[in-house]
C-alpha cells in the first residue's frame, strides 16, 4: 500500500486561530485529524499533503494488514479497537457502522475572526443512518464538535427503532501527553482536582447523576509530565451537557493512528433512552476540545475569552446582591426583610433575593415543592410590599426556585401523581425529602412556565435564583410510556429557560444546584453565573472558586461574604478572610446584616466599594495563578486585559513545613512597565506572623512602593508570612 496520498484527494483544512492550528486529512471516507495543538504557521498545500504523510502508520506482525486509522467518528472499519463514536443495534442488528462521507456535502467556511467551520454528511449503508459532523476552531483557539444522526422517513427496516447507545467526540492526543487531571469531591467540596498517570486502557468517569453532579469530571485534562497552573502543555474536554454523560482518556498499545491516545466524551445514554424511528434524529451535546502551551491558565484564557464573546454573556456590572437565606432561613416575616433590604442598600447592595421559604406552606424542606404561589398565611399582601420596598431602596428584586422537583406533600403532587419522573410502580427514593417533575410532560411543563412566568411579571423579578438540590433515580416517564427521560428531562429544562428568558427579555438566572452540582457550558448557554458551593467557608472555598475559573469567567461566579462560624462547616475566621475570598467574582453577601455592628458594617461598606471599582477588571482580565510548591499558600489574581491594573489574593489556608515562602512570581504583568503596588487595606489587614515586616511590604503598606513588571513576574517578591486562615490584598497599578 502506497504511502503517498493521491493527487486527486482534496487537500488537509488547515484552520488557525488563537495560536492554535487543526489540520484535517480529507483522503479517507471520513476526515482525520493530522494536527491539534500549536500554531503550524501559514502552509502551503504542498506542506499540508506533506504533513498528510504521517496520518499513514506502519504495518506491524501481528496487526492488521492495513494501516489503523482514527477518525472523527471513529470505527472497527477502521480497525479502531477502542471507544467507537457510534454505537448501537436495530433489533440486535447493524451494529458495525461504516460511515462514508457523501459527495459534495462537504462545506468548509473560514472566519474572518480566526477559526473556521468544517461540516460534512455521511452515509451508512450498514445501520441505514444518516450521520453529520460538525467542526469548528473557534477565534479563542477552541475546537467544537457536534454529531447528529438521522433516520431516514423511508427505512426499509420499517418502525423497529434504532436504539442508540452512545455517540462519543474524541481528539488525538500525542505521546508526551502522559498526566491526567481531572475532578471529583462531594456536597460543599466540589471540584477537588485528583491527578494519576496516562496508562494502557481507558480512564472512564462515567456520570449518572442526572446532573454533572459534585464529583463531575468538569474539565479532563492532559498535559506533559508534571504541568503546572503556568508551564506545560495541556490538553483538555468539556461537554457542555447538564445531564448524564461520559468522560474518557484512552490509550491503546498500538496507539491511535499517528498519535498514542485520545480524549472525550459525550453524553451519557441509560439503555432505552434514544430509540430512532423512521424521521427521527438525535443531535449530541457540544464537546469542546482546548489546547495551552501555558499550563492550566492557558485554558481558562480560551474558555474566558470564548465565554466573553457570546452574544448572551452579561456585559453590565454585576450587581452585588444580599440573599436571605443564611440570614433568615425559613424564617420570613416581612418586617425583618424590610430591615434587610435597608441595611443591604446602606452598604452598598444593589439586588435583594428572596430565597427558599416564600410559597404556600413551605416552613421547611419537607414540604410544599411544586406549589408556586405565594403563602397567603406569611403573606397576607403577597410579595408586593417586599418587593415595592426593595426597588424603593434602589435595589433590584431576585426570588428563589426549584422548578425541577417536587414534594409528595403538595398540592400539585396530590393533584398530578401522574407528574413524578419515577418508576412506574410507586415513587422511588426520595432524596432531601423531594421527587422529581417530569418535565416532559407538557401538562407539567406549561405549568411550571406559567406559574413562574406569571410570578415574574406581577413582582417585576429580575433574577430567579434557579436551584436543583437532589439525582435522578429511576426517572421514568409516565407521560411517555414508562420510559427513561435523563436525556429529554434535560432538554426540556433548557427550553423551559429559554421560553423564561424570551418571555422575559433582560430576565437573568443563576444555576444553583445543591451548590456547584450544575456548572457546565450547557447550563450556561441560558443562565448568567453559577453558584459554585453551598459552602462560603472562604478556607474551603478558595480552593473551589480557583478550579471553579478554569472553566467559568469570575463574573459567573457567585461568591459570597458570609457570617462566621460557617453555616456548613462550623469554622471561624477573620471577616478580612471573607472579604478577601468573595472579591473576584460576582460578590454577594448571605449574612444578617440587621444583627452586625456598626464597624462590621463600615468594612462591608468598604469591601464592597473597592470590589465595586474593580468589577471592570473582573470582567474583561485574564485570571493568574502563580506556580507555588507549598500547597498551605496561593496566589490568585486577575490582571486587566492591557495590564495596567491587576489585583492579587495572598492567601494561607493552614501550617506548613515551610517557615518562609522565598520568592513567588506575579504572573501576568507587563513587563515592560512599572507598578506601584499597595496593600489593600480598605477593610481590614490579616494577622501575620513574623515579628517584624520585609522593607518591600513596609513601602508597599505606606503606598511607597513601585517596582517593574520584569522583576516581579520574573523574580517574584519574598511574600509575608500569614497566620493560618489568613489572606492578604494587594493592588498593582502602572505608572
Amino acid at each position: 500500500m502506497s504511502a503517498t496520498p493521491s493527487r486527486d484527494v482534496r487537500p488537509p483544512v488547515h484552520f488557525r486561530a488563537g495560536g492554535v492550528s487543526l489540520v484535517i486529512a480529507l483522503d479517507g471516507p471520513v476526515p482525520s485529524v493530522l494536527h491539534w495543538g500549536a500554531d503550524l504557521g501559514d502552509r502551503n498545500e504542498a506542506a499540508l499533503r506533506g504533513l498528510a504523510l504521517s496520518s499513514v502508520v506502519e504495518l506491524t506482525n501481528n496487526g492488521p494488514d492495513v494501516p489503523r486509522r482514527l477518525t472523527l467518528i471513529p470505527v472497527e472499519r477502521d480497525v479502531w479497537s477502542g471507544t467507537p463514536a457510534l454505537a448501537g443495534h436495530l433489533g440486535g442488528r447493524r451494529t458495525t457502522p461504516r460511515p462514508v462521507m457523501v459527495d459534495d456535502s462537504l462545506t468548509v467556511t473560514v472566519d474572518p475572526a480566526g477559526g473556521g467551520v468544517l461540516e460534512a454528511q455521511f452515509t451508512d449503508d450498514v445501520t441505514h443512518l444518516e450521520l453529520s459532523l460538525l467542526v469548528r476552531l473557534t477565534p479563542q483557539g477552541i475546537v467544537q464538535v457536534r454529531h447528529r444522526v438521522h433516520r431516514p422517513a423511508d427505512d426499509s427496516d420499517g418502525e423497529q427503532p434504532y436504539d442508540l447507545s452512545a455517540l462519543t467526540a474524541l481528539m488525538p492526543l500525542p505521546p508526551r501527553a502522559t498526566e491526567i487531571l481531572d475532578f471529583t469531591g462531594r456536597w460543599s467540596r466540589e471540584r477537588q482536582p485528583q491527578r494519576l498517570p496516562v496508562v494502557d486502557g481507558s480512564h472512564h468517569r462515567q456520570v449518572r447523576r442526572g446532573k454533572p453532579g459534585a464529583d463531575s469530571p468538569y474539565v479532563t485534562l492532559v498535559g506533559t509530565a508534571g504541568f503546572g497552573n503556568r508551564t506545560g502543555e495541556v490538553w483538555g474536554f468539556h461537554l457542555a451537557w447538564s445531564g448524564d454523560s461520559d468522560w474518557r482518556v484512552e490509550r491503546l498499545a498500538e496507539g491511535a493512528g499517528p498519535a498514542t491516545s485520545v480524549i472525550g466524551g459525550g453524553e451519557g445514554l441509560r439503555p432505552g433512552e434514544v430509540r430512532l424511528r423512521p424521521g427521527q434524529e438525535y443531535v449530541s451535546p457540544d464537546a469542546f476540545f482546548v489546547w495551552s502551551a501555558d499550563g492550566l491558565d492557558g485554558i481558562s484564557d480560551r474558555f474566558h475569552a470564548y465565554l466573553r464573546s457570546r452574544p448572551s454573556h452579561p456585559v453590565r456590572p454585576r450587581p452585588v446582591l444580599v440573599n436571605t437565606w443564611e440570614a433568615v432561613y425559613f424564617d420570613h416575616d416581612l418586617e425583618r426583610l424590610k430591615a434587610l433590604v435597608d441595611r443591604a442598600a446602606e452598604v452598598g447592595a444593589e439586588r435583594f433575593v428572596l430565597d427558599d421559604g416564600w410559597f404556600q406552606g413551605r416552613r421547611n424542606d419537607h414540604t410544599s415543592l411544586g406549589d408556586w404561589q405565594v403563602d397567603p398565611q406569611v403573606w397576607p399582601q403577597g410579595l408586593a410590599p417586599l418587593a415595592e420596598h426593595v426597588r424603593s431602596r434602589g435595589l433590584e428584586f431576585g426570588l428563589w426556585f426549584e422548578p425541577e422537583m417536587i414534594s409528595l406533600d403538595s398540592g400539585t403532587a396530590r393533584a398530578h401523581p401522574d407528574w413524578i419522573l419515577a418508576p412506574s410502580q410507586g415513587e422511588g427514593p426520595s432524596m432531601r425529602q423531594q421527587y422529581v417533575l417530569d418535565l416532559t410532560n407538557p401538562a407539567a411543563f406549561e405549568y411550571l412556565l406559567d406559574a413562574i412566568s406569571g410570578l415574574v411579571s406581577q413582582y417585576q423579578v429580575a433574577y430567579l435564583k434557579w436551584d436543583h438540590n437532589r439525582e435522578l433515580h429511576e426517572a421514568v416517564s409516565r407521560a411517555h410510556g414508562d420510559s427513561v427521560a435523563v436525556s429529554a428531562e434535560t432538554r426540556a429544562t433548557y427550553r423551559l429557560m429559554d421560553e423564561l428568558r424570551e418571555r422575559h427579555p433582560g430576565l437573568e438566572i443563576e444555576s444553583c444546584s445543591s451548590g456547584g452540582g450544575r456548572v457546565d457550558l450547557g447550563i450556561l448557554a441560558r443562565t448568567d453565573r453559577v453558584w459554585a458551593s453551598d459552602c462560603i467557608d472562604p478556607v474551603e472555598r478558595i480552593m473551589t472558586d480557583r478550579w471553579t475559573s478554569l472553566l467559568l469567567p469570575p463574573e459567573l461566579v457567585g461568591v459570597h461574604v458570609g457570617s462566621s462560624p460557617a453555616h456548613t462547616t462550623s469554622r471561624r475566621t477573620d471577616v478580612t478572610l471573607r472579604f478577601a475570598g468573595a472579591l473576584l467574582g460576582h460578590t454577594g453577601v448571605e449574612w444578617d446584616l440587621t444583627s452586625r455592628e456598626e464597624d462590621e458594617l463600615s468594612a462591608l461598606t468598604a469591601f464592597i466599594a473597592f470590589q465595586k471599582s474593580l468589577r471592570p477588571v473582573i470582567a474583561r482580565g485574564h485570571v493568574v495563578n502563580a506556580d507555588i510548591p507549598d500547597p498551605a499558600t496561593t496566589l490568585r489574581g486577575i490582571v486587566d486585559s492591557d495590564r495596567s491594573r491587576a489585583v492579587f489574593i495572598w492567601a494561607r489556608t493552614v501550617t506548613s513545613s515551610s517557615i518562609l515562602s522565598g520568592q513567588v512570581q506575579f504572573p501576568g504583568l507587563d513587563p515592560d512597565r512599572d507598578y506601584r503596588i499597595r496593600v489593600v487595606s480598605d477593610f481590614g489587614l490579616p494577622s501575620f506572623a513574623g515579628r517584624n515586616h520585609s522593607s518591600w511590604m513596609e513601602a508597599a503598606l505606606q503606598d511607597s512602593l513601585t517596582l517593574p513588571g520584569a522583576l516581579l513576574s520574573t523574580v517574584g517578591l519574598p511574600m509575608p508570612t500569614l497566620v493560618a486562615q489568613q489572606a492578604l490584598v494587594l493592588e498593582l497599578n502602572t505608572q
